[in-house]
């Protein structure tokens, strides 16, 4: 069994739980990605494990992504500083594109907020339950920077591209209702039921033949990890630059004063 510092993996019924153990927020950074990457590799192999579900402790499912000095000290987990983008960025994006290799299909309990780059890791799994007080938000232009996490690819698979247009380009919230209609969220429960719900679309799945269950899942599904790859490269170059700006100073200041931005395009 491996050892995690920051995930748990339990398997019961032919349903393995990996759960994100960082809470209140449950900020990821690579290593946090990296650890999840590994329990979706060890489940593949696992003849006990038909379906995955990816849940997180706490208030929120996850805040978004530490992009700290890059020095491991896990400083500036909301200043987006960019040393980290430097430093850390590209290593987070490897670790990722990983979560998308998976072969075993997962359901993902989403309860709070799914902000950022947490909604990058929501979108991972091949479903959402998630509960009514959840809430969704692309919000790198209130940021200052480019989405990142192969959210370009990822988020207009989901709901299509001209809801994803709305979202990305007003970085609006997007509140557990909402996500239902647009097809974001599949399933809509209370949060005290949220576990349950999830655990029971996922044994919903693993009572199917599991090799038919692979097969079909790998044709949905195909290139999708090489699109993210590829994705992720770009939306790196784009927040580099961007975070350099004056705008990206101003966007992560007012939103951590919870105010509009006085952008000036520079």
């Amino acid at each position: 069994m491996t050892d995690y510092t920051d995930i748990s993996v339990t398997t019961a019924d032919y349903v393995t739980t990996v759960e994100i153990q960082r809470p209140p927020t449950n900020f990821f950074d690579h290593s946090l990605i990296g650890q999840i990457a590994d329990a979706f590799a060890a489940a593949d192999e696992d003849p006990d494990c038909r379906a995955i579900v990816l849940a997180s402790q706490g208030k929120h499912f996850c805040a978004g992504a530490n992009f700290g000095t890059g020095k491991g000290d896990n400083s500036g987990s909301r200043d987006f500083t960019e040393e980290g983008f430097r430093n850390t960025t590209g290593i987070l994006y490897r670790e990722g594109a990983r979560l998308f290799t998976a072969k075993t299909p997962i359901v993902g309990a989403i309860q709070g907020a799914a902000i950022g780059g947490g909604l990058g890791l929501a979108l991972v799994p091949d479903f959402r339950v998630a509960a009514h007080e959840a809430r969704f938000s692309a919000n790198f232009v209130k940021l200052g920077i480019h989405q990142g996490f192969g959210i370009t690819v990822t988020l207009p698979r989901v709901i299509g591209q001209q809801a994803a247009a709305m979202m990305l380009l007003t970085g609006k919230r997007v509140t557990g209702e909402e996500a239902l209609k647009m097809g974001l969220v599949d399933v809509l429960t209370d949060q005290d039921n949220l576990r349950a719900q999830a655990t029971q679309l996922a044994r919903e799945i693993a009572e199917n033949a599991p090799l038919a269950i692979t097969s079909v899942r790998a044709t949905l599904r195909a290139a999708l990890a090489d699109e993210v790859i590829k994705a992720t490269e770009h939306e790196l170059k784009e927040q580099q630059w961007l975070r350099a700006t004056e705008d990206a100073e101003e966007g992560i200041r007012s939103v951590a004063e919870r105010r509009a931005g006085n952008f000036q395009a520079r």
